[in-house]
């Protein structure tokens, strides 16, 4: 093994990495075919209702006449059940509650639409795709209640520089809104993957702030294709770091507290020890929770290999996932089952599948 190759073998790294500079433009092109008929508008993005006062009735306040014209009575001293303000419902997870763990395992798929190549989520039909998770979240409960994911990739790296020079593209917020709509319906996490290229991490965060404020969408952060001056996504592995990924983590933090939103899931696919740096600078924040996915392509023995080294010395209040690939950790070898991933200690809470 490389010196960076980890769980992967240096020939299927620089394969996904072709995969992915030779279809990002292509993928997105047809996304934005998709978006042109999915343009009907989700739910607006969620708002803390405002304070409840005592609702008038629409014959106006007390002591005025009613439609008929025959006054009223006096109002009583105390308010009738319904004149009281109704009491506002915090918003909640997808599947109830407001704190992802110890409740519930997340288990997923992630992918692009129109892009195969990157993952199952992009494949067929997302509601069949969507129905398929359920089901494979099921099979990682173990004492646990599975809560599904759709992680669709909303920024993509790209080989090429393209006009403001960061080698990313953004996903139309329309194909966004269409999965959102889909993991509502399906009672899932909606969690928004960043490959951020040479933009800055925080700004994509930012600039997805529409979906953030949801209940029910989180983000997944990408840093191995996060790249530094004079560096291309795919030429090398690209980094982050302990201090970076606080500033995000603090950002989603704000969030939750302005708009009382329940815990958020924060993940950093994280493929070799090189790609986040300083992990002991991560501090977690109120109201999201820290999840450090352990990714890398290859048998399973390879895999416990990778798996080892990065959740070793973990920071506290950091939770753990992990990341197969049905295609490329089953060349010259197999998928990982339910049960062996069950089986690595700490145990998983967080499984994607791409």
């Amino acid at each position: 093994m490389s010196g960076r190759g980890e769980a992967r073998t240096g020939a299927s790294r620089a394969s996904r990495r072709g995969v992915l500079a030779a279809t990002a433009a292509a993928g997105l092109g047809l996304l934005a075919a998709c978006a042109e008929s999915s343009s009907r508008a989700d739910s607006p993005p969620y708002k803390s209702p405002p304070g409840g006062g005592a609702r008038q009735s629409p014959s106006g306040p007390a002591g005025t006449s009613d439609p008929s014209g025959s006054p009223s009575r006096s109002a009583p001293a105390t308010a009738r059940p319904s004149d009281r303000p109704a009491k506002r419902r915090r918003p909640e997870l997808p599947r109830g509650g407001r704190e992802l763990f110890p409740r519930y395992r997340l288990v997923g798929f992630c992918g692009l639409p129109g892009a195969a190549a990157l993952g199952r989520l992009g494949t067929g039909d997302p509601g069949e795709r969507a129905g398929e998770i359920a089901k494979v979240a099921r099979s990682y409960a173990d004492g646990r209640e599975p809560l599904p994911v759709l992680e669709l990739l909303a920024v993509v790296a790209n080989a090429a520089a393209g006009p403001d020079g960061t080698y990313r593209s953004r996903t139309p917020a329309a194909t966004v809104r269409r999965f959102h709509r889909l993991a509502r319906r399906r009672r899932a996490l909606l969690l928004l993957n960043i490959q951020p290229g040479r933009a800055s991490v925080l700004d994509e965060v930012k600039a997805l702030r529409e979906w953030l404020v949801h209940p029910d969408v989180g983000v997944a952060l990408d840093p191995e294709w996060e790249m530094g001056a004079g560096e291309v996504p795919g030429d090398s592995y690209g980094h982050t770091d302990g201090h970076e990924l606080t500033e995000v983590a603090r950002y989603l933090s704000e969030l939750v507290e302005a708009h009382d939103l329940p815990q958020k899931p924060l993940v950093f696919h994280q493929v070799a020890t090189s790609v986040v740096r300083e992990q002991s600078a991560l501090r977690p924040q109120p109201g999201v929770a820290l999840i450090k996915s352990a990714d890398g392509i290859g048998s399973p023995g390879l895999k416990r290999g990778t798996w080892r080294r990065l959740v070793s010395d973990l920071p506290d209040g950091l939770h753990t996932g992990f990341k197969l690939f049905y295609e490329e950790d089953a060349q010259g070898s197999r998928l990982m089952t339910p049960k062996e991933v069950l089986a690595l200690r700490p145990q998983p809470e967080y499984v994607m599948y791409e």
